[in-house]
């Protein structure tokens, strides 16, 4: 499901405009991602959790020159 596909489907469900479900999806995904930004873990249950995770560098081929890169 594409992101234009999820609005049209929360606009049919709720009764709002194309417009209005645009804005409500933005401003879930802007304070999901605000609160993961200050470190804090997000779960909706039934829904999923979000959470930010540190990962290691490896190393990894640039298809395009070759060469090897972090």
């Amino acid at each position: 499901m594409t992101k234009t596909e999820l609005v049209k489907a929360i606009a049919e469900k709720s009764g709002k405009t194309i417009k209005d479900a645009d804005i409500f999806l933005k401003a879930f995904v802007d304070t999901i991602g605000e609160t993961l930004k200050k470190g804090t873990d997000v779960s909706i249950i039934g829904f999923g959790t979000f959470s930010v995770a540190e990962r290691a560098a490896r190393q990894a081929r640039n298809f395009q020159t070759g060469k090897m890169m972090n």
